[in-house]
């Protein structure tokens, strides 16, 4: 490693031969500061990963493996520099797609680097679940990113704010390319760090092109750290990226300013892409021969191989030997990855989501009948005493979003009311109006231990949660996506649906579009103990809950019920009969539930016994209940407050036809709301929305037939 002291080395000798001169963009790089075997050591690593990334387009050729390779040629630099700056085992580090040698510097194997490439089930980053040349190790804390550009630029800075909540000593850093930056949840993440002081060090990695589209046309300021210097507490810091020697000067001036508590660091790497942005571009389409030309004069190896000459550091014999090593080192990695198994094609069911605290066979609900006599809790209390209860029970539960932390306020419904004061503001704060950052950053915070739990509000209201969304899918399959190494433990609360005259953008109810996402759970209660039971459930079970409120149901006396036993839990994917009846089933979920109760109550007037479903739990959901009742009524109703068209409804319908088609003596029905944006005036909302009356004429259309 570098050294402060005097002692005259071989590389000072050297370097007092040739006086210290202008950089040249073309010759050896300075090492003052640096003695010999740091600078071998360095130079052996920069080979290693040039020659690994031959190997890669090695076996695109022979059609071997690496099926996406983005070469780093151009980047040696700062690549070296952050590999080893970070602490294996300590730090977090969130590199992207092209980071190859940040990776192996950061103490991935030459083998491991094969393994990735070649989709070996013994990849350490996801057993070849992930795309090639996306290198992570989650033993060593190296994390394993998404391919969204930047959007690991949210987990970075999530993981910062648990660093600096548990005092730590860790940093976290992002590596990125330059035109990741346009994105806007790179902005919420800066912008969070800076205000918020946290230890996160963010690396640009400017070569100067998105894949075909220059940086001008990305940003006014070629230099993309120029974007951001009106960020308070931000350190920006630039240096060469070709040189490893001034990258390290960089990265070290970042890591000293993070761990002094005074804020973030960015590093503005200055690159070249050598190459074409990956396998599936040819750069010769929009780059001149001209320009190619001028980044082989720059590139860092053979610089960085002139300089060993010129420093007297090496001769031209060990030079050679050492490159000998690397190519032997790969020779045998090759061999054993190679013959590395590939992935079981049956295990594609495994890790799409960890066992539940309570799974479908706990019977602790069983027996628990609601005491009118006693006091009604309604829906919003009830989720805000779960809530406190949890919290209390487990010490690294947080909470944030917008406007949940505000005084004597608690959410803009109230049902975060009384727990700043009772929690303190460590451990419940508000956020941003930012949904991308309150949710990425509860990913990013997860990762710092094993017992965290984080509860956001998405949204203030499903409506605006769709900037959120890039982060939701992330969530999702994360757990699979590291073949079970990672998962985070996070509960989704959305304020949903309509009833309360919400309009266009206060009224949505989004579950249709969440059920397509495979590794999350959905719940949706319709009564106070279901939200108890169902909310204790996701805030003991690893993995990612979506816990969704009917905004109508918060304060509805018909939905209140008296508070349950202290360790009432529902397990997901148990529906509930909410009336028993022979003649025809409702199946429902949210307020549709309550409207079908009232549709039952009005027909059996008529003689006409129906059975009501309560879903509760959207994902999984319980088909088999919902089997067993239409084989008793042999008629099925599915209504929801959602659209029709997409709705969850039409998932029940079809599983129930395929699979139930032999119990039914009438067509399936299907019933929701109108596909229709939601008016705001209150004769247009009730038009749209499905009402108790539809239900009940379903009922009486299906008996008839």
């Amino acid at each position: 490693m570098p050294t402060a002291g005097t002692r005259r080395t071989k590389t000072s000798q050297a370097r007092d031969a040739h006086p210290t001169r202008q950089p040249d963009p073309y010759g050896p790089f300075d090492l003052t500061g640096f003695d010999r075997e740091t600078v071998l050591k360095w130079y052996q690593l920069v080979h290693l990963g040039r020659r690994l990334d031959e190997r890669a387009q090695y076996y695109l050729r022979i059609g071997k493996g690496w099926s996406y390779h983005a070469p780093f040629a151009g980047h040696d630099g700062i690549q070296l520099a952050i590999g080893v700056t970070f602490r294996p085992g300590k730090d977090f580090l969130f590199p992207y797609y092209r980071d190859l040698l940040t990776c192996l510097a950061a103490g991935i194997t030459p083998e491991e680097i094969i393994l990735n490439g070649l989709s070996k089930d013994t990849d350490v980053a996801s057993g070849g679940r992930h795309m090639s040349n996306h290198f992570a190790k989650p033993a060593l804390r190296i994390q394993n990113v998404s391919s969204t550009t930047g959007n690991h630029a949210q987990h970075a800075v999530g993981v910062a704010r648990a660093i600096r909540k548990y005092g730590g000593d860790e940093i976290a850093i992002y590596s990125g390319g330059d035109s990741a930056c346009s994105e806007g949840f790179f902005y919420e993440a800066v912008n969070g760090a800076s205000r918020e002081r946290l230890p996160v060090i963010f690396v640009i990695q400017n070569n100067r092109y998105g894949i075909s589209v220059p940086v001008t046309e990305q940003t006014a300021n070629p230099d993309v750290a120029d974007n951001f210097v009106g960020f308070r507490h931000l350190k920006i810091i630039k240096c060469d990226g070709r040189n490893p020697f001034d990258s390290y000067r960089a990265m070290q001036e970042a890591r000293a300013y993070v761990l002094s508590g005074a804020g973030p660091a960015m590093v503005h790497a200055d690159c070249d892409r050598i190459g074409s942005h990956s396998n599936s571009d040819d750069h010769r389409l929009y780059r001149s021969p001209e320009e190619l030309e001028e980044v082989k004069r720059r590139d860092p190896l053979p610089r960085f191989r002139q300089t060993l000459l010129v420093y007297g550091i090496a001769t031209e014999e060990e030079i050679r030997a050492l490159e000998a090593e690397n190519e032997r080192i790969i020779r045998e990695a090759a061999a054993r990855a190679e013959a590395a198994p590939d992935p079981d094609p049956n295990s594609w069911s495994l890790y799409l989501l960890p066992e539940p605290f309570a799974d479908k066979e706990d019977r602790s609900e069983e027996g628990y009948q609601s005491d009118p006599t006693q006091p009604q809790l309604t829906l919003r209390e009830a989720i805000n005493v779960t809530l406190k209860e949890e919290f209390r029970r487990n010490p690294h539960t947080f909470l944030w979003g917008q406007d949940v932390a505000s005084k004597e306020k608690g959410g803009v419904f109230n049902v975060t009311k009384g727990m700043v004061q009772e929690f303190g503001n460590e451990r419940v704060f508000n956020a941003p109006i930012a949904e991308n950052f309150i949710l990425g950053t509860a990913n990013g915070f997860c990762r710092y231990r094993e017992d965290i739990w984080v509860v956001v509000e998405g949204a203030e209201f499903a409506d605006y949660f769709w900037p959120a969304m890039d982060q939701l899918v992330e969530c999702s399959h994360e757990y699979w996506r590291t073949k079970g190494q990672y998962v985070p433990n996070i509960v989704i609360r959305i304020p949903s649906g309509d009833y309360i005259q919400g309009g266009l953008y206060h009224s949505q109810s989004i579950e249709g579009a969440l059920v397509t996402l495979p590794g999350i759970r959905i719940v949706y209660p319709a009564f106070a103990d279901d939200a108890i039971g169902l909310l204790r459930n996701a805030l003991r079970s690893r993995g990612v809950t979506v816990f969704l409120e009917s905004k109508f149901l918060y304060n509805y006396r018909p939905a209140a019920a008296s508070k349950p036993p202290d360790e009432f839990i529902i397990p997901f994917g148990r529906a509930k009969v909410r009336r028993q009846g022979n003649d025809v089933t409702v199946v429902a979920y949210g307020v549709a539930v309550h409207w079908a109760l009232q549709a039952a109550e009005e027909v059996a007037q008529e003689g006409i016994s129906v059975e009501v479903v309560d879903l509760r739990s959207l994902a999984p959901w319980d088909k088999q209940t919902v089997l067993e009742s239409v084989r008793k009524t042999n008629r099925l109703i599915v209504a929801h407050e959602d659209k029709r068209t997409g709705g969850f409804g039409g998932e029940v319908a079809a599983v129930i036809a395929e699979e139930g088609f032999s119990f039914l003596d009438a067509p399936i029905v299907r019933l929701g709301s109108r596909d229709c944006p939601i008016g705001f005036a209150k004769p247009l909302e009730q038009a749209i929305m499905l009402q108790p009356a539809e239900i009940t004429e379903a009922i009486r259309r299906l008996i008839r037939y």
